[in-house]
């Protein structure tokens, strides 16, 4: 059970942190600053809402997700770690891995100069993590609310010998309607079309939305933008330690089949990940870390 006395005693901060209990009997984490209001998960250090101040609503959490402990939720920014998609050798192991499912703990809060919060959490060790991830491997979620949600997702190798992760932040940003956002950034880059059996493809102009859709675009490091006609705004997304991005919307059938999207929940949501995943993973050495960093803030549309 989680204590929050403790919590809030140790990581609380007046007017701007609070530990309480969540939907589902999750543990979650409030911030709320002059800059923007946020709430997260513990488990999995789920970002599940972020609202800049005098702004709509930007990442989107679906109204019928489903909170329990140990299963994944749909919406906010799930942590894909250590691997991306299935497993590469073990079927049976969960897919985007196991980060975004377990506990993590608070080893950090701290109002920054600029009046935005920094939250700090680290993935709990435990023996089912080392039956899927038998490598002494430290990960760090460092997650800075205000005015722009910033999230660097830390990989240290403690082990004696190289390792390969593929991860992302697997962020579902919120829309007025897919089918009216643009989505600039990915113009010429090739990509791994998932619809089509994977085939590689490559993108001409900016990426619309108009049926399922499920690509691993290659050799982006570039922001993107998310134009938004319909809320009159531009999202941008800054990374760095990625090069590749997924884009992903499930359209109709696949979203009622799912269950927790809500109805035509698809419509308002399109998953923009920054992410190393196909080709792009990353092999650490011994001793070494690696940042996957992203930096999201609004923009008006000109």
């Amino acid at each position: 059970m989680t204590d929050f006395s403790a919590l809030n005693a140790r990581f609380g901060l007046s007017g701007q942190v609070v530990f309480k209990p969540g939907p589902g009997g999750l543990a979650v984490v409030e911030v709320a600053n002059s800059q923007g209001v946020a709430t997260m998960a513990l488990q999995g250090a789920h970002v599940m809402t972020w609202v800049p101040r005098g702004q709509k609503p930007v990442i989107w959490l679906s109204r019928a997700a489903k909170f329990a402990p140990g299963k994944s939720i749909r919406g906010g920014v799930p942590v894909c770690w250590p691997w991306f998609g299935p497993h590469a050798t073990v079927a049976a192991l969960p897919a985007h891995g196991f980060a975004r499912t377990v506990p993590w703990e608070v080893i950090g809060a701290q109002t920054l100069a600029d009046g935005a919060t920094r939250l700090d959490f680290r993935l709990i060790q435990s023996e089912s993590a080392r039956a899927q991830w038998p490598h002494a491997t430290l990960l760090e979620s460092h997650v800075t609310v205000g005015a722009a949600l910033e999230i660097d997702l830390v990989t240290r190798n403690a082990d004696r010998s190289a390792i390969t992760i593929g991860d992302a932040l697997h962020t579902y940003f919120e829309v007025s309607d897919v089918r009216l956002v643009t989505i600039r950034g990915l113009e010429a880059c090739p990509y791994l079309d998932k619809m089509d059996g994977g085939k590689r493809k490559q993108q001409t102009g900016p990426v619309t939305i108009g049926a399922e859709t499920d690509r691993i675009y290659l050799d982006s490091s570039a922001d993107c933008l998310i134009d938004d006609p319909g809320l009159k705004r531009r999202i941008r997304i800054r990374k760095r330690g990625s090069h590749s991005t997924v884009v992903w919307n499930p359209w109709i059938e696949k979203s009622v089949k799912m269950g927790d999207f809500g109805e035509n929940g698809y419509l308002n949501m399109v998953c923009v990940e920054s992410a190393n995943a196909a080709d792009d993973v990353v092999t650490i050495a011994p001793g070494g870390e690696h940042h996957l960093w992203v930096r999201y803030e609004i923009e008006p549309m000109n």
